[in-house]
């Protein structure tokens, strides 16, 4: 069962299809995970600068810099690809959810969740080509 009411973008407190899934718990859980991959794109660039590594070594980040902007974007799109793509919202407590009993609402959150991947896998081809590219080191 789905309801749906009018959202604040700062304050979302119901599921509406194809634009918002998740409640604050789950958006900082989000919001951690883009701290992890930013933080971890950008260790792992230092080191392969530091080691000396080809700079074709560098489109592992595609990877690191991938994860970050999926867990940002989702976060600020308030947003989950994973339970869209699942059919489920949760805007309570972390590992609950609802399902998605509405086809034409499972069908535009599919498509969000398609947005989010792809507005991702940009993100992180773009850094990580962005990096290869770098005359450092």
């Amino acid at each position: 069962m789905s309801h749906i009411a009018n959202l604040s973008p700062l304050n979302p407190v119901s599921y509406e299809p194809g634009v918002c899934n998740i409640g604050p718990a789950e958006i900082a859980r989000r919001r951690r995970a883009g701290h992890i991959g930013l933080a971890a794109t950008v260790i792992l660039f230092v080191g392969l600068v530091a080691l000396g590594l080809p700079h074709w070594t560098r489109l592992v980040l595609v990877l690191t810099a991938g994860m970050s902007a999926t867990g940002y974007l989702q976060a600020a799109l308030h947003f989950c690809a994973g339970f869209g793509s699942a059919g489920v919202y949760n805007f309570g407590e972390l590992g609950t959810t609802e399902h998605v009993t509405d086809p034409h609402a499972r069908a535009r959150d599919r498509m969000r969740s398609l947005q989010i991947g792809l507005a991702s896998l940009a993100i992180g081809l773009a850094v990580g080509i962005g990096a290869a590219l770098l005359p450092i080191g």
